[in-house]
């Protein structure tokens, strides 16, 4: 029988436990206290930060809690008449433009203007040598007087044969001859006197003058070239500046209220202002109602005369034109600012005798573009909602909401309205209410 030896294993000694290693019940009590102080920490920041609630009992900005008053600037509706304007883009011309041509051929001899002058109708221009023309002329008159010496010859022979015909000396062919030549000959006097005359006209011809008033442009010919009446681009460009044209479009739904107030008999003003909208340049008249219609944009093209004595307008620029088209008397207006935005349309916030708010559904006058009409001083005309003298909020209404509280200050220097140091605007809902900058 074979011999087995039993080997005993070898007896390993049990781990010690590591000091410095933190058992996992003990990890994760430390995750969980993290996880603790951030919830709790949210939950601070969102009771202490968050707007007024919907009722306005709790948060910071002046609710119905302990938060206090809103501060904000306060205006009166008033009572005042109101232009209604119909707004178009429009381009100034010229009313008369002219470019000057020779009217004769030969040397430019002088150029008697300065590029820019302001001239006046008859002023001297330009002028071509004359020195041929005033030869033809001489030409003309010496040969008038050649065939006048000769029809006074022929009409002494026809006084003799008339007497001699009477005694029948002569034959009746011989006095009808004679009397036949008197009529060329006189008809021959008329055409030289007809020559006298284009030779006069072409001599003219020679001075250039300005067909009108106006302001000369780039001189497009130099002294002492050749110049031709049949050149194309001529001596130089003179534009009447005052009185001056515009040209400006409206929509064709105008054209109806446009009609009516023009049978009055009156004269519609018209204003151009700069591209900015509000620099205004001069004050005109209606002066033309295009025929048609174009139909391809829906529009009726009208034209505007303004005297322009200041020169603000140029032909070529581009204008805003503003029709009056009546005057709305005693309008509703307050500024442009109180009117508000919101999913129900537009609205304003109402200050109460308490010094409480409410939001009061008002409806303002629109342009055709559907923007809310303003006026000059940037104020908007009320249809209804509102009656005279009642106060409303002209800033700070962001911060707002019905029965909310508010502090009346003055506008400018306290900047009432706007948010404190480390405070977010919006407190109405989840976006607030637009800012009155943020109104168009």
């Amino acid at each position: 029988m074979a011999n087995y030896i039993e080997i005993a294993e070898p007896v390993r000694p049990k781990s010690r436990p590591n000091p410095e290693q933190p058992s996992p019940k003990k990890s994760k009590w430390w995750v969980w206290g993290i996880l603790l102080v951030l919830v709790l920490g949210g939950i601070w920041y969102y009771t202490h930060r968050m707007p007024p609630s919907a009722d306005g009992s709790s948060g910071k900005g002046g609710g119905r809690g302990a938060g206090g008053p809103v501060p904000v600037v306060a205006g009166t509706v008033t009572q005042k008449d109101v232009p209604i304007y119909l707004e178009g883009i429009g381009t100034i011309q010229a009313l008369n433009t002219v470019t000057v041509h020779v009217r004769v051929d030969g040397q430019l001899e002088k150029v008697a203007f300065e590029e820019g002058q302001d001239v006046k109708a008859g002023d001297v221009l330009a002028i071509v040598d004359p020195a041929p023309y005033q030869a033809a002329l001489q030409q003309a008159q010496a040969k008038q007087g050649q065939d006048q010496a000769q029809l006074t010859n022929a009409k002494l022979d026809l006084d003799r044969d008339t007497d001699m015909i009477a005694k029948k000396v002569i034959s009746q062919q011989q006095f009808d001859t004679q009397k036949a030549l008197v009529a060329q000959l006189e008809a021959t006097v008329r055409n030289d006197s007809a020559a006298i005359e284009s030779a006069k006209v072409n001599l003219n011809y020679t001075t250039i003058v300005s067909p009108l008033d106006g302001r000369t442009g780039i001189r497009l010919v130099d002294q002492g070239n050749i110049v031709h009446a049949a050149d194309q681009n001529g001596l130089v460009v003179i534009t009447q500046l005052h009185p001056i044209s515009l040209i400006f479009t409206l929509p064709e739904q105008s054209l109806t209220a446009i009609h009516k107030e023009s049978a009055s008999g009156q004269d519609l003003a018209v204003l151009a202002t700069d591209r900015d909208n509000k620099t205004k340049l001069d004050e005109g008249k209606l002066s033309v109602i295009d025929n048609q219609i174009d139909i391809t944009t829906g529009t009726i093209k009208l034209k505007a005369t303004f005297d322009n004595k200041e020169l603000q307008l140029w032909p070529g620029q581009f204008i805003n034109a503003h029709l009056l088209l009546t005057t709305r008397k005693n309008g509703l207006v307050v500024p442009a600012s109180v009117i508000q935005h919101g999913p129900n349309g537009t609205y304003a916030f109402v200050i109460k005798d308490d010094q409480t708010v409410e939001i009061r559904p008002v409806k303002v006058a629109r342009k055709e573009n559907g923007d809310v009409a303003q006026t000059d001083e940037g104020e908007a005309l009320i249809d209804n909602g509102l009656t005279v003298g009642e106060k409303v909020v002209v800033d700070g209404a962001y911060k707002l909401q019905p029965g909310s509280k508010v502090l009346v200050g003055p506008a400018g220097g306290s900047k009432a309205g706007q948010p404190a140091a480390g405070e977010k605007p919006g407190g109405h809902g989840q976006g607030g209410h637009k800012r009155s900058s943020e109104l168009k």
